[in-house]
């Protein structure tokens, strides 16, 4: 299964979240929090019955970047 993970800086450490799920995680490092929300990705899929996975998992998710116009 491929999921997203979207990382941002958050005061001294980084928040992932899986939009897909709505699973969030984190880390004092870029990766840690990246192996951190794989983690509780896994632990969700294990352990929660099907009817939540299946409602919970979004299908197409885009990240992309937008250039805007200030000013």
């Amino acid at each position: 299964m491929t999921l997203t993970a979207i990382i941002e800086r958050e005061d001294d450490g980084y928040v992932a979240l899986c939009p897909e799920l709505d699973i969030a995680s984190q880390g004092d490092t870029v990766e840690q929090a990246r192996d951190n929300l794989r983690e509780a990705i896994e632990l969700f899929l294990e352990s929660a019955p099907k009817e939540e996975v299946d409602q919970r998992l979004r299908g197409d998710v885009f990240v992309t970047r937008l250039e805007i116009a200030v000013g």
